[in-house]
């Protein structure tokens, strides 16, 4: 298995009959709609102050300096030492250390990390330390007024700017690639959060906006007070706060993903994608941005208008109802990564810079066990993370129209529905090599 080929599976993995499965996944997303509309007819998942409230004590740590000085600092120690593996270490890419723990160990465990323990990212992100470090060189952050009005743009452009690397240029897995874009990240975002103060890493820093949009299911939560609180991942999500940029983040990361699938058809390989190059990778991955989100912005405009609302504010409107589709989406692309793939930064870490006898923690000689999960396991998971993502998707976006509206007319939804459907069908159709 290649580092980076993540499209893992084909139609001989999955274990039932695509056609079955592509029939049987349009028709879980409108059952479940049918069902909201006669059993879910008021409100129910609560608002942003809702929740149970950790102790005290526990906030106390989980909130204190010492806990996410400490984290940062970790983070950031691991980061130069991924550098230094980078350059140092071996130049193949399947023996260094670097491209396994940016795009696997790091990216892929973003996900299971974010939605198990809330947004980590935010708490441990070592680019914050570095601030805070050199903040004394500009104490006023001239642009801080301009942040509420950018809202998540910058951060949807800087996710932009590592699925493309991650996707399209082909020199992606070379160890040198990935020092460059290590350092060349931390200086940019630095750099700009000197000027527009340490709130720039919510709103621009790609990494921290990734795990903070994650974590809207996870059952970690702040309430509008400021406590930490429980609370059911469905209610968190619908209490994401409308920023300009969320629907632009949202669609980023569902159309990079359909490109991921897209990328990995013999259709993509032997046609537009034959070349290998940047230009048609980078073509083919905002082409898929482009039609994931006409698509989304035309279910949801066409939605409004059928329900006497301005059509305009629509998709920001439905932009948290998106997190579980594009949430199903990244699981079924990465699972196998992780599982499989992953297993490489534990092997390479007992040898990170390539020497001579050295096998640290007894791992170096292994190799990945491609028996640690079945296909069937991961065509499974890859069905039922799409089909799931998109029924909740469904759910929040009846609650989120009972909010809007006190009512739920099948005809007002519909169109946003079938939007969700064309998206299910279409994920798994990529996915599939369909």
């Amino acid at each position: 298995m290649s580092l980076l080929a993540h499209g893992v599976g084909s139609r001989t993995d999955l274990p039932i009959p695509i056609g079955f499965a592509l029939y049987g996944a349009g028709a879980a997303i409108l059952i479940s709609f049918a069902v909201l509309l006669l059993f879910w007819r008021t409100p129910r998942l609560g608002g942003s102050g809702s929740g149970r409230p950790l102790p005290e004590g526990l906030q106390r740590v989980l909130d204190g300096a010492p806990l996410r000085r400490g984290l940062q600092a970790l983070a950031l120690l691991v980061t130069v030492f991924v550098v230094v593996a980078a350059l140092a270490g071996p130049d193949e890419t399947a023996r260094n250390l670097a491209p396994w723990v940016l795009y696997v160990t790091f990216w892929v465990g973003l996900v299971p990390a974010s939605l198990l323990l809330g947004p980590v990212w935010r708490v441990a992100n070592p680019l914050r330390l570095l601030h805070r470090v050199l903040r004394p060189l500009v104490p006023r952050a001239p642009g801080a007024h301009l942040l509420p009005a950018l809202g998540l743009w910058p951060a949807a452009a800087s996710l932009l700017v590592f699925v493309w690397l991650e996707l399209v240029y082909p020199g992606r897995a070379e160890p040198v690639t990935v020092a460059v874009f290590l350092v060349g990240h931390a200086v940019v975002h630095v750099g700009l959060s000197l000027w527009f103060g340490e709130r720039w890493f919510a709103s621009g820093e790609a990494f921290e906006a990734y795990s903070t949009l994650i974590a809207r299911l996870s059952p970690w939560a702040r309430r509008d007070d400021g406590r930490l609180v429980l609370r059911s991942p469905l209610a968190n999500a619908m209490a994401t706060p409308a920023q300009p940029g969320l629907t632009a983040l949202v669609v980023v990361l569902l159309g990079s993903t359909a490109f991921d699938g897209l990328s990995r058809t013999a259709w993509w390989q032997t046609g537009p994608g034959s070349a290998n190059d940047s230009l048609s990778g980078t073509l083919g991955l905002l082409a898929c941005i482009a039609l994931v989100a006409g698509l989304y912005v035309l279910g949801t405009r066409l939605s409004g208008r059928l329900a006497g609302q301005d059509p305009a504010v629509q998709p920001g409107r439905y932009a948290a109802t998106v997190i579980p589709i594009a949430l199903g989406y990244t699981v079924a692309h990465y699972f196998s990564l992780l599982v499989l793939d992953g297993q490489n930064t534990w092997i390479l870490i007992s040898n990170p810079f390539g020497a001579a006898g050295v096998d640290l923690f007894g791992t170096y000689g292994n190799r990945v066990d491609l028996t640690a999960v079945s296909s069937d396991v991961i065509a499974l998971v890859q069905v039922g993370a799409i089909i799931l993502g998109h029924v909740v998707g469904v759910t929040l976006a009846h609650e989120r129209a009972l909010l809007s509206a006190r009512r739920a007319r099948a005809s007002d939804q519909l169109p946003l529905v079938l939007t969700m459907v064309v998206f299910t069908l279409g994920g798994l159709g990529l996915l599939f090599g369909f």
